[in-house]
């Protein structure tokens, strides 16, 4: 968004006048192009059906462009970012993500500097000649992430996103310093894109005091196919006997249950460690590790959109796809 010069008021961008706003991109030796969708919503708005369009433009650009920049509200870019990463497979070209949290036009914005190091990243090159960043990712405030590591921790700062178990990919000072361990390494295959997203799913976080009419009523939801159970500390859940028969029974009827901690630094489900989670893995509950909500989202759309066998649907979830999660066995 930008602000208008009359009114104040906050309208969609027209990206044909990006070195208007951010003439410093005329530095670089870098050939800009720009598209915009026709009916910009504000990323509150956002569906897997507009993380689909954005997919099938770049797959439809793919080999006339060395990288890809997307500004993106910051409210849902964690969702889009992990969404997108699922999409593509075996992705061989930068796609990042930004944006800012004061609009372009607003003196203070700090979109600028956002949008001229994510296209300065997009367009680097490693000494072979290769993209250095081979992976979704967002860029904000000096740091790059994996795009399905980010979590959106901050609405007033501009160091508004974290990575709490996956280290930053890149840090922007005088020079940008590229984590190269951690980074995505070159694939090996074709990129392929599958766009097909099941949004049958549910989210549940636990709290003491929750109750059966509560849990039932979001596993009673009609047509549902999958839910990401927000736990406590290292994946333990209350182990109340009603609770458990209706997780049970749940898995019983082909619903997939994916076990998330909610803690947001240094969380990773342990099933096992303590009878809270040992329980849910006993009846079924599959582990996410260190994977964080919104990926774990994006993720068991993106399964259950394409896979409908059971075993294969249990596998991928317990399963690293795109670095969304650390296994420990």
């Amino acid at each position: 968004m930008i602000q208008d010069a009359e009114t104040k008021a906050l309208v969609p961008f027209d990206f044909s006048h990006i070195y208007d706003q951010v003439p410093r991109l005329l530095f670089y030796d870098i050939e800009i192009e720009t598209f915009a969708f026709g009916n910009p919503i504000d990323s509150s708005d956002m569906h897997p059906q507009d993380w689909k369009q954005i997919a099938e433009k770049i797959y439809e650009n793919y080999p006339n462009y060395d990288g890809f920049v997307i500004l993106h509200g910051t409210d849902t870019m964690a969702y889009t970012a992990a969404g997108l990463s699922f999409m593509f497979e075996n992705l061989a070209k930068p796609i990042i993500l930004t944006g800012s949290q004061l609009p372009l036009g607003i003196a203070r914005t700090d979109g600028r500097n956002n949008i001229i190091n994510a296209v300065e990243m997009a367009a680097a090159r490693n000494q072979d000649g290769f993209p250095i960043l081979p992976e979704v990712c967002i860029c904000f405030e000096n740091q790059l992430y994996r795009g399905n590591r980010t979590h959106k921790n901050d609405a007033e700062d501009f160091d508004a996103f974290v990575s709490p178990n996956y280290p930053v990919l890149a840090n922007v000072g005088v020079s940008i310093k590229y984590n190269h361990d951690h980074i995505a390494k070159m694939p090996k295959g074709e990129m392929q894109l599958s766009t097909s997203m099941d949004v049958n799913i549910a989210v549940l976080k636990l709290y003491p005091g929750i109750t059966p009419h509560i849990v039932q009523s979001v596993l009673q939801t009609e047509g549902l196919c999958g839910l990401v159970l927000e736990t406590y500390g290292a994946g333990n859940a209350c182990k109340f006997p009603w609770f458990l028969d209706l997780l049970s029974d749940a898995v019983q009827r082909g619903i997939f249950v994916l076990n998330v901690t909610q803690c947001k630094g240094g969380g990773m489900v342990n099933a096992g460690k303590y009878e809270g989670s040992l329980l849910l893995q006993k009846i079924g509950v599959i582990s996410g590790y260190d994977i964080n909500t919104e990926s774990a989202v994006a993720k068991m759309m993106y399964v259950l959109g394409n896979h409908s066998q059971s075993e294969m649907v249990k596998t991928l979830l317990n399963k690293s796809l795109r670095g969304e999660m650390s296994i420990v066995h």
